[in-house]
């Protein structure tokens, strides 16, 4: 795990996180800061048109992907890690989007954390079995906005970067990461 202090920027004492929800059709983002209480920057969906060749799909989100990253300049990438779907085509897919994220943060030098779904549903609704619709409420209560944020992509992606700052603020994930073991 990234440490809190390593990620905030002289003269800024708030972290931005980038929420990523990675798909090829539809990548989800959000951009959350962690001020006294989270709250929501921007979200949205950056999409790719179904008719294009994978390669071009995948220059596209990488394009524009780069523009959200250069213009909220976010301390860490909080991604969604890839479970095992009953389609695999849909698996390759999800892949290659969480590829291009992999390469453009390090490109960037932006650190990437990862987060089960079961991880996100926990940390939002107390369940790691929690509902989508239970989940998106969820969101649009911890961050304090006036109707769930559409699509669900977008939705998924600000539920990542809020377990992000919620395992960073829990006492247990940093008591034990600062007493774990050395590795050398």
């Amino acid at each position: 795990m990234v440490e809190t202090a390593d990620l905030r920027r002289k003269g800024r004492g708030i972290l931005r996180v980038v929420g990523i929800d990675p798909g090829m059709a539809l990548l989800g983002y959000g951009i959350v800061t962690d001020a006294d209480t989270p709250r929501a920057l921007a979200y949205g969906v950056v999409s790719t048109a179904a008719h294009l060749r994978p390669e071009q799909r995948l220059v596209s989100l990488y394009e524009e992907l780069l523009r959200i990253l250069q213009q909220w300049q976010p301390e860490v990438v909080a991604l969604e890690q890839l479970f095992f779907a009953r389609n695999v085509t849909t698996a390759l897919a999800v892949g290659q989007a969480r590829g291009v994220v992999l390469l453009l943060c390090g490109q960037l030098g932006i650190p990437v954390v990862e987060y089960t779904p079961a991880q996100v549903k926990q940390a939002i609704g107390g369940y790691g079995r929690a509902g989508k619709r239970q989940m998106q409420e969820m969101v649009r209560l911890l961050l304090q906005l006036p109707e769930i944020p559409q699509p669900d992509d977008a939705a998924d992606a600000l539920a990542i970067a809020i377990c992000h700052l919620h395992h960073l603020r829990s006492p247990w994930i940093e008591e034990s990461h600062e007493h774990a073991p050395d590795a050398s």
